[in-house]
């Protein structure tokens, strides 16, 4: 399973990257916005947003990039390694 997550913290991409693994998923942790972040998020099973971290911007070119792609979106106001294993629980059978 792929993973995106958009926002966080920067001091916690390892720690995401290193949980994601744990239930067996690759990720691909983007904390600040890139010029372009539409080639990158690819197709994705989940989409995870942490929007207390994130500016309006990123939010908008991430849900519009999902738009008719069959991706699970999940938002989560705290970008914690705990809130991060909550929907990884739900998600990952």
């Amino acid at each position: 399973m792929s993973v995106v997550i958009i926002g966080g913290n920067d001091c916690m991409v390892r720690t995401y990257k290193e949980i994601c693994g744990k239930y067996k998923c690759t990720a691909k942790v983007f904390t600040h916005m890139k010029t372009n972040l539409r080639k990158q998020i690819g197709n994705p099973d989940l989409l995870v947003m942490f929007t207390g971290t994130m500016s309006h911007k990123m939010a908008r070119c991430a849900i519009n990039e999902t738009k008719g792609l069959a991706v699970r979106v999940e938002r989560s106001h705290t970008g914690s390694a705990s809130a991060l294993k909550n929907i990884l629980e739900m998600h990952v059978k």
